[in-house]
């Protein structure tokens, strides 16, 4: 597994570098630039649109700018014109100090599509320096007895400008014993010589004073003097010489100020007073002087100031050993500063892109380049970023590298990102730095709102206000701004049985239900719909949720009596035998209540009556039942008053009213008697006309009864082949008897009554009795096949 793992590396590594080496060729082609030193600030460099070969517009389109190494930005890119421009006034010597070329380098950055163009701006220098002698006078001893020819090497005249416009000649003042020339050194430099013309005679001119004048090559050409002090010294013919031509030595850049670098030494041998060796700077710069002290007596090197390897690698210092008689000898020290990783990382983000889509696919977010001043090891830096983040590093060209997403984000999940990028050095001990970058995820319509629950169940009472709040609705939207903008609407139903627009309106911004109309409990009890919620996004998306209306009932509805009838013409009477015992049912008070549950639970109560100690009424059920035995004293017509009562709140109530009859037998014509009692007389004639009488209206009951149980019997047998029942229409569905059963029982009663005003025998078939109500919906039908009906049957 370890062996495949390092081949799987290394192949990736080959196939990283192929990718990297044609990337690299195809920016290979270098573009130059050129402008003068001292240019004011927006002077014109150049065309990079026709450089490139571009469009006037195609720069700006492609996202075209010009990034530099390090902090300092020196060119400034006009993307719609194609002008590059200075940002500000270069000076050639503070960019580049001596070096002859002073090029910087930069690069072209197009984004889209993303290359790179490599590119010079050359720094043309002016004569803006005059040649300056470091030292204000020098001071030569020479021996009286030096021979004419002899050369005496003389400080040279640093100018900062280069080329053309840097030091090209010197001349000495007028004089009868020494001329100038001029000597090139290794590293092609002019320095200056005085050469003696005429022997010197110390007693005749002890001092010779001359003047040394430095001219560069600039047009007008810039100059510098130094005086020059020849004192003429007795003879000294040995001149010192050096253990070694040539020192090396190596220092780490991190070496504290008076460290010790080197030790140079140089033997003469010649005695007393010029064998004494003085060391100095030989054609030192200003830079050496500052950075390093040199012990004149001892010839001890101490390093002066901090080194930094990135701004000097390497010292070349020639030093002279001077004896008492002014000759002198010459060596090379060559110091080596050696590199340590002190600089951390450099990290310049040159373009970023915040937000983005959260559906986008892979996107480049950002371009950014990395450095290190330090060299070797200490100069290669790697990059990376959190593990945890959709995100992924993509090295390009030049220490460039480009931000990109691994794929689509989901804002809902994480609408920003920090992002830090850590570059590190593989120096020792490893530096690093850090770049943070905020990303922000644009949300996109991706999520449809969500119902807080699939259902909902809202109660209404019945007989309600138009316009009534009846609940609410919510959903939520886990996008942003409009794309989570929720709008509520009603569905249409499947089916056009329910008008439910004219019930039910819902508030489209925050989902309130209304009912439009008052409801009747006993006409609807329940019904149900779906709310639409719609988000504002294009295209929107939307869900859905059933929302079911319980209505409540209310105590609205009065009992209603069905037996015995109320409204009747004639009203019937029941007939009660004198022999009747205690306990005795008399009759049986029906009544109904349209309302629901405990609305409808009914109780019955004897308001009134004619004997009130003769009946009695059980409560839940409207029995009327003889409390006693039947006495000759009692009325022959009595009548009982009932209160049929619900148990709503507030409970409401109905009268009925009874009529009940005393007789000896139901043979016995009866005939209406008034309110007082009268005294009967009884003769045999009307005896006798009562039992024929009774025998005859016997005999026509037996018949009408078997007539009408034929009936009736065929009624039901052709109810059944239809598949339902339904006596003379429809009845409400929640009928229900006092006994709380909710159905009536299963037999039919019929009574007879006969009527006091009427003088015939003649008898009369009533159908059994059926109160005109709306019919019931199909969630509230009861039975009705087995329904108890008292019937009566009545004299006219």
């Amino acid at each position: 597994m370890e062996q495949e793992r390092k081949m799987i590396l290394q192949q990736r590594q080959v196939l990283f570098f192929l990718v990297l080496l044609g990337v690299s060729g195809a920016a290979s082609e270098l573009k130059q630039f050129s402008v003068v030193e001292e240019m004011e600030r927006g002077s014109f460099v150049g065309n990079v649109a026709k450089t490139l070969g571009l469009e006037m517009g195609e720069l700006s389109n492609r996202g075209a700018r010009v990034v530099f190494k390090g902090k300092k930005e020196c060119l400034e890119l006009q993307a719609k014109t194609g002008d590059l421009l200075l940002r500000e006034k270069l000076d050639r010597e503070e960019l580049c100090g001596p070096a002859e070329s002073c090029v910087l380098p930069f690069k072209i950055l197009l984004e889209n599509p993303f290359q790179i163009v490599r590119a010079e701006l050359i720094v043309e220098d002016i004569n803006d320096h005059s040649p300056v002698f470091l030292d204000t006078e020098v001071v030569l001893k020479i021996p009286e007895n030096t021979s004419p020819g002899t050369v005496f090497v003389l400080e040279n005249a640093q100018d900062l400008d280069v080329g053309s416009n840097s030091l090209q000649n010197y001349a000495i003042s007028p004089n009868s014993h020494f001329h100038s020339q001029i000597r090139n050194n290794s590293k092609g430099k002019r320095y200056p010589e005085l050469v003696l013309d005429k022997t010197l005679d110390r007693e005749e001119q002890p001092e010779v004073i001359l003047t040394l004048t430095g001219v560069d090559g600039g047009a007008p050409p810039r100059s510098g003097t130094v005086q020059v002090r020849v004192l003429v010294v007795d003879i000294n013919d040995n001149a010192p010489v050096f253990t070694q031509a040539r020192y090396e030595a190596q220092i780490p850049e991190d070496s504290s100020i008076g460290s010790k670098i080197v030790t140079v030494s140089a033997t003469d041998l010649d005695t007393g007073n010029n064998a004494d060796i003085s060391y100095t700077f030989l054609h030192a710069s200003e830079n050496i002087r500052n950075t390093f002290q040199l012990t004149e007596k001892s010839g001890e090197l101490y390093l002066k100031q901090k080194l930094d390897f990135e701004l000097t690698q390497s010292y070349v210092i020639d030093i002279q050993a001077t004896d008492g008689g002014d000759l002198s000898g010459e060596c090379t020290v060559i110091i080596q500063v050696i590199d340590l990783n002190d600089n951390p990382p450099e990290l310049i983000i040159s373009s970023l892109t915040s937000p983005i889509p959260e559906n986008s696919p892979e996107t480049v977010v950002a371009v950014f380049s990395v450095s290190d001043l330090d060299s070797g090891e200490n100069g290669k830096v790697v990059c990376s970023i959190q593990d945890d983040l959709p995100f992924a590093l993509k090295p390009s060209v030049e220490n460039f590298y480009t931000l990109v997403t691994e794929g689509a984000l989901d804002r809902e999940s994480r609408a920003e990102y920090k992002i830090t990028i850590t570059v590190t050095d593989l120096g020792s001990p490893r530096l690093k730095s850090e770049h943070s970058i905020t990303v922000l995820i644009s949300d996109v319509n991706d999520n449809p709102p969500i119902f807080s629950q699939r259902a909902y169940k809202l109660y209404l009472q019945e007989n309600n206000s138009p316009a009534l709040h009846i609940g609410s609705v919510s959903a939520s939207d886990r996008d942003s701004g409009i794309n989570a903008q929720v709008t509520y609407s009603l569905l249409p139903p499947e089916t056009g049985d329910l008008p439910l627009f004219s019930y039910i309106s819902i508030n489209s911004d925050n989902g309130y239900l209304y009912a439009l109309r008052s409801l009747d409990y006993e006409t609807i009890q329940t019904f149900q719909f779906t709310v639409r919620a719609t988000d504002g996004g294009s295209p929107s998306l939307s869900s859905q949720a059933l929302v079911q209306i319980v209505v409540q009932d209310e105590n609205d509805n009065s009992p209603f009596v069905l037996y015995p009838l109320q409204n009747g013409t004639a009203p019937c009477n029941d007939l009660v035998p004198r022999a009747a015992e205690p306990g005795y049912l008399v009759t049986k008070v029906v009544a109904v209540d349209r309302d629901w549950g405990q609305n409808s639970w009914l109780s019955y109560q004897l308001i009134k009556a004619t004997d009130p100690g003769l009946f009695t009424l059980w409560t839940h059920n409207g029995e009327v039942r003889t409390a006693r035995p039947i006495s000759d004293r009692d009325t022959i017509k009595q009548k009982l008053l009932v209160l049929v009562k619900d148990n709503g709140q507030p409970p409401l109530s109905t009268m009925a009213t009874l009529n009940v009859l005393l007789v000896d037998g139901f043979s016995e014509p009866y005939i209406q008697f008034p309110d007082a009692p009268k005294e009967q007389v009884q003769t045999d004639s009307l005896t006798t006309f009562l039992v024929i009488s009774l025998a005859s209206i016997s005999f026509l009951f037996l018949v009408s009864v078997i007539i009408f149980i034929s009936i009736r019997l065929q009624k039901k047998r052709d109810a059944i082949v239809d598949g339902h029942f339904n006596p003379n229409g429809p009845l409400p569905g929640h009928l229900v008897d006092v006994s709380g059963t909710r159905t009536f029982s299963q037999k039919y009663q019929y009574e007879v009554c006969l009527g006091s005003d009427s003088g015939t025998s003649e008898f009369k078939f009533l159908k059994p009795i059926f109160p005109t109500l709306p019919p019931a919906d199909g969630n509230g039908k009861d039975s009705i096949e087995n329904s108890h009906l008292r019937n009566s049957f009545c004299f006219t």
